[in-house]
């Protein structure tokens, strides 16, 4: 499988009284486009929850007041929403620089306002998932998931990879019962390696998507090995025939055209494209996060994606 991409914006939008936008995460109610995400600064790791809305996926994007949500952590931020029967529901993280931590479930009649329902998974000491974070719902053949990073202790600097939860109801209220990793740094040939001496961080952002043919498409950031810090971090791509894996990677989707790096991305496959929402900075941008959209479309030839 090729993903042939065909058209590239970026940045999307200038955020009004920002500095830094990151992790965007589209949903369409049936009326509007929401663009839910990270609204704060990098500088000192500040965030809420950003929200705007347009007619169409292209804009204009009107933002709306930023979100604070009834949640507690010291890194709530990075938002996996869906629409579905009525309702928005957003999975978030209250860590990710830290070990502990919890996936938050939260409901939205309007994308505005936010009720808190029971935590939907704990990170669990002394497990590959000390440290858990960056969840995203996803519908695969019926059957409602939570996909996410998680970490196991570590001194210097997280090592994530993905992990993968499953509803036995049926429901988004859970319960929601672990089915473990589903990717290992070491299935990711252009990821860092756990010993390099310059190692920077693991696969974080992850999120599935059905495709028409049954197939399971994974999007998620990797860091590039041997390049200077600053430009590691890229979206990729991986399919597999089952949910559980075993993941085959396509690579990175998309090279700055200057020295920069883009990451945490959500994809939508619409009537055969597939749509990237991607965050990226560069020196354009005054290396602050911005957001970007980019249109690729899939070709069932090879394994990599060939940029235009």
């Amino acid at each position: 499988m090729k993903i042939k991409i065909v058209s590239n914006q970026f940045p999307m939008f200038q955020p009004t009284g920002l500095e830094d936008v990151k992790d965007p995460c589209p949903v369409f109610d049936g009326k509007l486009w929401h663009m839910f995400g990270s609204g704060g600064t990098v500088t000192v790791e500040s965030w809420k929850i950003y929200h705007a809305t347009a007619p169409a996926l292209e804009g204009p994007w009107t933002q709306h007041d930023l979100i604070e949500l009834p949640v507690i952590g010291s890194g709530v931020a990075a938002p996996g929403v869906i629409f579905d029967e009525g309702l928005f529901h957003m999975f978030i993280q209250t860590e990710f620089m830290k070990l502990g931590g919890t996936c938050e479930h939260l409901v939205s009649e309007d994308g505005y306002t936010w009720t808190a329902r029971p935590p939907a998974l704990e990170a669990l000491p002394g497990t590959n998932e000390d440290g858990i974070y960056d969840p995203h719902p996803a519908v695969i053949a019926g059957v409602k998931y939570i996909v996410y990073a998680g970490m196991p202790r570590f001194v210097t600097v997280p090592q994530p990879d993905v992990f993968l939860a499953r509803s036995r109801s049926g429901s988004w209220d859970g319960p929601w019962e672990r089915m473990g990793k589903i990717l290992d740094h070491e299935e990711i040939p252009h990821h860092n390696a756990r010993a390099d001496p310059d190692y920077e961080w693991g696969i974080e952002g992850p999120q599935l998507v059905e495709l028409p043919d049954g197939r399971i498409l994974l999007n998620a950031t990797c860091f590039l090995p041997l390049r200077q810090r600053g430009s590691r971090q890229r979206v990729f791509l991986a399919v597999s025939d089952r949910v559980e894996g075993p993941y085959h990677t396509l690579g990175p989707v998309l090279d700055p055209v200057e020295p920069g790096e883009n990451g945490h991305s959500t994809v939508l496959v619409i009537n055969g494209e597939v749509v990237v929402f991607y965050q990226s900075r560069v020196a354009a941008t005054q290396h602050r996060w911005r957001y970007g959209i980019l249109r690729g479309q899939m070709q069932d030839a090879g394994t990599t994606v060939d940029a235009a």
